[in-house]
């Protein structure tokens, strides 16, 4: 594909293959589809609608993504027509110009416990709105990310080429590549969505004077600065501290009560009857559910009482679970560039771990190198199969075990333990 401004711009010599609702990424066990949710957000009519998807069309699973999205598999190749005038219907495909743009990741529990400085699912759909009507914003790659942040630090630490951070008083910080302190421009909150639309069409101004072809701002400008002093704004902001993920169970507002659900699908992966309790609950709560980055689920307004069945369904239920912050790519059989089938090797090194008493690294069990998924922020525990087995390191650190796949558990579970501060 040809630059949208033009001539083919130097740089990456291609258009990124990030896959989407309307581009089928062809696999070994079938096509796959990614379904854009800004935000996570979807109704639960909208969650039935992918369930029946997933059965009538693809092999009745649905996986979530490190960005909240989600995935069909299983698809065949001629299927592609009918996906989208389904997905339109059902409201999930608002703008075919702009279906694979739309990589928006916003806090989870936003308005749900009581934390927070900003209602960002508003955010999200304004800024949603924003993008499908920028004729200048479909330049964007798959892979261009936006994180909105109520405060708490959560998805401010995903790496989002633009962040925007809701402060106390009405107020929010805009942060171009890393969030560093001192690298944010100040604003009123209302002028969030707006200028985070703005800061990524700028990231194309540069691109397109350059003559360059990048996906991520951080391969032209890697501090910000140049977006910035593009955006004419220098008006620094506090420094926001990076939060932790939501846990899993009944999540309860500032006087104490259940005001939600937060839920985990081991390795991101539900089948459609799995699916569709989750519906089926979230109908009987708000009416809503949010998937997140991490690969799982909140459910505002549900009730504790949804807990048994959901846990009996193989949902995730407890923070103290071993798969608790787990992930893995696909692997063997349905990529053919896996060494391993690393679903299978990381559910048995997990079934022999004892539930967790202390917060842990996340752990992400990648086939090959290309470390498909891998968790966002940059401290997690990589399993990595080889041709002798899997390799354990931790990122961030000089951490490195070689064991043998029969030693793998024992390795994982001593990675997770590492220190969460990052050595030099």
């Amino acid at each position: 594909m040809t630059s949208p401004f033009g001539a083919p711009p130097v740089g990456r010599g291609r258009d990124d293959a990030c896959p989407g609702a309307l581009r089928l990424h062809p696999a070994d066990d079938g096509a796959l589809a990614r379904v854009r949710l800004p935000g996570g957000l979807l109704t639960a009519a909208q969650a039935e609608a992918l369930a029946r998807l997933s059965e009538e069309l693809g092999d009745g699973h649905l996986d979530l993504t490190s960005r909240g999205n989600v995935q069909l598999r299983g698809l065949r190749s001629d299927v592609g027509g009918e996906l989208a005038d389904r997905l339109g219907a059902a409201g999930l495909l608002p703008s075919i110009r702009h279906e694979r743009v739309r990589n928006i990741v916003a806090s989870p529990l936003a308005g749900v416990d009581g934390r927070g400085h900003a209602d960002v699912q508003a955010w999200t759909r304004e800024l949603d709105r924003l993008l499908c009507v920028s004729d200048a914003a479909t330049g964007l790659s798959g892979r261009f990310l936006f994180a909105l942040d109520d405060g708490r630090g959560d998805v401010a630490a995903l790496g989002g080429d633009v962040t925007l951070i809701a402060l106390p008083g009405r107020r929010a910080v805009l942060h171009v590549g890393p969030v560093a302190p001192g690298g944010g421009i100040a604003m009123p909150a209302e002028d969030g969505p707006r200028q985070a639309l703005r800061a990524a069409e700028e990231f194309l101004a540069v691109l397109r004077d350059g003559g360059q072809h990048a996906w991520r701002v951080r391969e032209v400008d890697p501090d910000g600065s140049l977006i910035r002093a593009r955006l004419g704004a220098s008006t620094p902001a506090e420094t926001v501290d990076f939060g932790p993920p939501p846990g899993f169970g009944a999540v309860h507002d500032s006087d104490g009560r259940v005001a939600g659900l937060s839920l985990g699908l081991r390795f991101g992966r539900a089948s459609a009857p799995q699916w569709r309790l989750l519906a089926e609950a979230a109908a009987r709560g708000s009416g809503e559910l949010r998937l997140t980055p991490w690969r799982g689920v909140v459910l505002p307004g549900a009730s504790a009482a949804e807990v048994p069945a959901l846990a009996e369904a193989g949902l995730i239920t407890d923070s103290g679970s071993p798969w608790h912050g787990a992930s893995a790519c696909t692997g063997l059989p349905g990529c053919a560039k896996s060494l391993a089938d690393v679903r299978r090797d990381a559910a048995e090194a997990l079934a022999a771990q004892r539930p967790l008493t202390a917060k842990l690294l996340p752990v992400h069990w990648s086939g090959c190198a290309r470390r498909c998924g891998h968790p966002g922020g940059d401290r997690w525990v990589d399993v990595l199969a080889t041709a002798d087995g899997y390799q354990v390191s931790v990122a961030g650190t000089d951490r490195a075990d070689l064991p043998g796949s029969q030693q793998m558990s024992a390795a994982v579970a001593a990675a997770r333990s590492t220190p969460q501060t990052r050595t030099t």
